[in-house]
């Protein structure tokens, strides 16, 4: 396929994509999609899409998200306008037709490159996205434990009861297991912070039980290690029974990979960014925790 027609077909996918006024959320109509792939009929590209429906079914996804049947005017030879029934298609929709198509065909064959491009630059904002927000719970649970910290001193001027109760909390949330087994088993290394390797949601777990302790700390006006103990142990006991009626089993959650690593992954990119550009994460402090 030469550069001109490359380039032809390029601008006339995206001259045809629109938006619902309401989301933002680009999609193109599947009659527009019918000719531009070079379809004559619709019978037939009813049947690309119906595939393309069931490869969404196949990959988990709900099919309502992506295809979503529209009705539009059209103009007839004589000059009458007709309503007919459409698709609106979102890009993944366009991807799963194109790839559901005759790659013989060449629009069909450039649209399964254009739409997998397209989806894929989507998953990668995704991902970044899920990092950049792993990290930023991180960094607040770095605040909470210091803001706990800070407490436990003030009210039993101990600088080794921190450790211990958080030890015994980490022991509630996890069903048993210790700090040290929880590392045993996620494979952390040798003098990290288990919460470096949790996944988001166990962070998040970690980060509102702390919480709830600090504020019935200060509210229950608690100045012995055995209160205090008690009470953060409470408090994840209550935040992993949450979880577990969820199906969540923090303990049974695989590690996540190493939260430095990905925060060095966002600032390299940031870097490249230029300047003015919007940030999809914080950008970072050091911390320990």
């Amino acid at each position: 396929m030469d550069k001109e027609v490359v380039n032809r077909l390029h601008a006339s996918f995206e001259d045809l994509v629109q938006s619902f006024p309401e989301t933002g959320t680009e999609y193109w109509c599947a009659r527009d999609l019918q000719t531009l792939l070079g379809y004559a009929k619709w019978e037939n590209f009813a049947k690309v899409i119906a595939k393309a429906v069931t490869s969404c079914q196949t990959a988990g996804v709900d099919p309502e998200d992506h295809f979503l049947d529209i009705r539009k005017m059209v103009t007839l030879g004589s000059g009458a306008k007709r309503e007919i029934e459409d698709l609106a298609l979102t890009r993944y929709a366009c991807y799963l037709i194109a790839q559901n198509g005759d790659p013989s065909k060449g629009p069909i064959a450039f649209a399964q490159s254009y739409f997998a491009v397209q989806t894929r630059k989507q998953e990668i904002v995704e991902q970044r996205l899920a990092e950049a927000e792993r990290v930023s719970a991180r960094r607040k649970l770095t605040q909470s434990e210091k803001e706990l910290s800070g407490i436990i001193f003030d009210r039993l001027g101990d600088n080794e009861s921190f450790a211990r109760i958080r030890s015994k909390g980490d022991t509630s949330l996890f069903g048993g297991l210790t700090t040290q087994s929880m590392k045993d088993r996620l494979g952390v290394p040798k003098g990290r912070p288990l919460a470096d390797f949790l996944p988001t949601i166990t962070i998040k777990a970690k980060d509102f039980a702390n919480e709830i302790t600090n504020f019935q700390i200060k509210e229950k006006g608690l100045r012995s290690e055995p209160a205090i103990t008690g009470e953060h142990v409470r408090n994840n006991q209550e935040v992993r029974g949450v979880l577990v009626n969820r199906g969540i089993v923090p303990e049974r959650l695989p590690a996540a990979e190493d939260v430095k690593k990905v925060e060095r992954r966002l600032a390299a990119e940031q870097k490249k960014l230029p300047k003015g550009a919007v940030q999809l994460g914080p950008a970072g402090d050091e911390e320990r925790g």
